[in-house]
């Protein structure tokens, strides 16, 4: 199915898709037959083609959301095909009466994903809320002259005063690129004013050095331990998903706070045997 693509100036392709004649009912009914039938993709293809005004024009509604109209103008067509696909023409009414909610569908998903990185409209709801927000305020500030209450934007909307203020807080706070340049002189970055919070490369080379001897010499602490004392070690403190000291009971058939007395025992071992193993390192527990 080959529809206009949205290339140089929207204008010009308003102008190219006027070109394609609004289907009479009778016409549409007999194509979307032929394709509901037959598979008939040149029948599809003017169902389609016939209904693209109709797509820009829902499009401009969304315009004030900061995303590019032709953008919105090819998610919306995508939505239209997605429409024909799905429409059933013995139901009685028009194709673009069904493709509408589509079309916005696919338009507003569209604006959701482009908003931000961070989801901003995680439920039904939410996304209602989304595009509602700003219709509501213009309409009541048309009516006072001035800006309404989240209370009064709420009650418009039937949803509770936190719920606006969230979305408010959400639409308003864009992602914000690293890259993006500080200033007039275009020198700077947001990336050059971030600050490093973790370690100094002298106290990590430190702990590295010490991980490696601890490392280099554990076989040989370990053979100053008895088996019960290394299957402790071994499978509570040095494991991925650590045993519990119930477990570990109930293999030696001891009580919980007697596995706690035999780990830390095994634990000053260790450290006797590796003076310099600390609380920093990952042998140790939490």
């Amino acid at each position: 199915m080959e529809v206009p693509a949205v290339t140089g100036t929207l204008d010009r392709y308003v102008a190219e898709i006027n070109r394609f004649e609004v289907l009479t009912a009778e016409e549409e009914f007999r194509l979307a037959v032929r394709f509901k039938k037959k598979n008939d993709l040149k029948a599809a293809e003017k169902l389609v083609v016939s209904n693209l005004r109709f797509v820009v024009k829902i499009a401009h509604e969304y315009r004030n959301y900061g995303i590019k109209l032709s953008d919105l103008v090819q998610e919306g067509n995508i939505g239209l095909m997605h429409a024909v696909k799905k429409f059933d023409p013995y139901r009685g009414y028009r194709l673009i009466s069904y493709a509408v909610w589509w079309i916005r569908a696919y338009i507003q998903n569209y604006i959701i994903k482009s908003w931000s990185l961070v989801k901003i409209g995680t439920t039904q709801a939410q996304r209602k809320l989304f595009f509602k927000l700003s219709q509501a305020r213009r309409r009541l500030q048309g009516l006072s002259e001035k800006r309404p209450e989240f209370a009064e934007i709420a009650e418009s909307l039937g949803v509770r005063p936190d719920e606006i203020a969230d979305m408010e807080s959400r639409m308003n706070n864009r992602d914000l690129s690293l890259d993006a340049s500080v200033g007039e002189d275009g020198d700077s970055t947001h990336m050059n004013y971030l600050t490093y919070s973790g370690e100094d490369q002298e106290t990590a080379l430190i702990r590295k050095e010490e991980m490696e001897l601890v490392q280099k010499h554990i076989a040989g602490a370990l053979a100053r331990l008895t088996e019960k004392e290394t299957f402790i070690i071994k499978n509570r403190v040095m494991a991925d998903n650590p045993l519990t000291l119930q477990e570990i009971g109930d293999r030696y058939h001891i009580t919980r706070e007697r596995a706690r007395q035999i780990e830390k025992q095994a634990l000053r071992k260790l450290a006797q045997a590796i003076p310099y193993l600390g609380k920093d390192t990952k042998l140790l527990p939490a």
